[in-house]
């Protein structure tokens, strides 16, 4: 018990210096380049208490849960031999973490109010909400594709840079023929899968994986999965654009 108390103090005292300087910069613009006090700032403190327990309790829960989790299972299906259900694992990793994965949620969202109020789609509900969960759709399918793609790398030894520089070239070729509209949002949707629940499980995933195969090195062929799913949804939104247009 004791242990664990200094683990969560330990964690604790980490999330308050890793966040400290975002504090400071806000106070520091606030009170002397703006040079207004800071509004509601009993609120503004309660929320960054908020904010550093949040960020504590998430740490240890991946610690805890779910990095072992998908460093395990890699392990499992490495023993299991089975390429097949290793790929439909990795494609159901991707696809599952991404949908809800809540930065997305929040940019499908905002992207389907923005499409409505510039004329791109209706103004009524059904198809804010359409156009928000095809945009889901699509980039959970990215994500998807892109870890199944990453695994089967780690298994056949492919080069990294090989796939990640004919990705980029995909993304160019797509950004001269996709609508105007789609394209800041594709752009967008490669970073917000990349987040909370997307990036811990598939990075021991990658890790697992390298370290169960013979002849795989974990800090060279380990890493490198969070990459395709931030370069793929890319491709695959701004293929959703043209199919809507």
């Amino acid at each position: 018990m004791i242990r664990q108390l200094r683990v969560i103090a330990e964690k604790l005292g980490s999330s308050v210096r890793d966040l400290a300087p975002i504090f400071l910069v806000i106070a520091l613009f606030q009170l002397l380049v703006l040079q207004q006090p800071i509004p509601d700032l009993f609120d503004l403190l309660a929320g960054a208490l908020l904010v550093v327990v949040g960020l504590t309790l998430f740490v240890i829960g991946l610690e805890m849960g779910l990095f072992p989790l998908g460093e395990s299972m890699a392990h499992d299906f490495a023993r299991k031999g089975s390429l097949f259900w290793l790929l439909i694992f990795g494609f159901a990793l991707g696809f599952g973490t991404t949908v809800a994965e809540p930065a997305l949620i929040a940019v499908s969202g905002e992207a389907g109010r923005v499409a409505a109020e510039a004329g791109m789609i209706a103004m009524d509900e059904a198809s804010r909400a359409g156009y928000a969960d095809g945009l889901r759709l699509s980039v959970a399918l990215a994500v998807g594709f892109a870890i199944m793609l990453g695994v089967l790398r780690i298994v056949l030894g492919w080069p990294l840079h090989y796939l990640i520089v004919g990705g980029y070239v995909g993304v160019v070729l797509m950004t001269r023929v996709a609508p105007p509209e789609i394209i800041g949002i594709a752009y967008d949707a490669g970073g917000v899968t990349t987040s909370t629940i997307t990036v811990p499980l598939v990075a021991a995933l990658g890790v697992g994986l390298a370290s169960s195969i013979k002849g795989r090195n974990p800090v060279v062929d380990g890493f490198g999965l969070i990459a395709f799913a931030s370069l793929t949804p890319m491709i695959f939104v701004m293929g959703y654009g043209i199919l809507l247009s």
